[in-house]
């Protein structure tokens, strides 16, 4: 968490007991209006454990999205073929988790909010409401796979975006993410965050992962 802290420049994390529920702990770093978590594995069998034996250490895991459209991610999931591993509602959220084995490079989760903007899982300031927030923003993600063009096109196709290669433009052009090659012999994974962090710049490894920073 430290090394996270001061990569960033974020402080005061939120710790959702939720996560329990997955046989993890957390701690949840709003970064402007997104956020950023780092989680831990607390018994044997997690998805994240397994995640990290595969990387041999600490590595990148997941990758959640706001999406606009409960209906509309539904029918999105439906047509690309992908399997869901957990639904979960709240009056203030929809919250879907898509099997790993059919979303090549991250656990990604798609959630409708409402309001727009808000986000229970980053804490009680953020539930059901959009509260002032302080600089910063996540800018988007580099993901190792094996099969670049291919899992843009699934990822594209679940978000609702046409990609540009092996790159998603997200949130107007303001994220993007990018599909690099990942070697056969190893695992697919988020190996880059790009960042607008308060007072930082440059680049910095944590937890397994590259932070590429640019002042906020």
């Amino acid at each position: 968490m430290a090394a996270l802290e001061d990569a960033l420049g974020v402080s005061a994390p939120f710790h959702d007991k939720g996560v329990g529920h997955f046989g993890l702990q957390n701690a949840v770093y709003a970064l402007g209006d997104t956020f950023v978590e780092i989680v831990s594995p607390t018994r044997d069998d997690t998805a994240a454990g397994r995640q990290i034996a595969r990387n041999h250490g600490d590595c990148g895991y997941m990758c959640m999205f706001e999406v606009a459209d409960e209906a509309a991610t539904r029918a999105r999931i439906a047509d690309v073929g992908v399997r869901v591993v957990h639904d979960n509602r709240h009056d203030d959220i929809v919250d879907i988790h898509l099997h790993p084995k059919d979303v090549p490079g991250a656990i990604v989760a798609l959630d409708v909010t409402n309001p727009v903007g808000s986000w229970r899982w980053g804490g009680a300031a953020w539930e059901a409401k959009v509260p002032s927030y302080g600089p910063g923003a996540l800018l988007g993600l580099t993901v190792a796979v094996h099969d670049p063009d291919k899992t843009a096109a699934v990822w594209g196709g679940l978000l609702g975006v046409d990609p540009a290669g092996t790159t998603l433009h997200l949130a107007g052009g303001e994220q993007r993410i990018e599909f690099v090659p990942a070697a056969d012999s190893d695992p697919e994974r988020i190996v880059e965050v790009r960042a607008a962090a308060p007072e930082r710049s440059g680049d910095v490894t944590v937890a397994g992962v590259r932070f590429t920073r640019e002042p906020a």
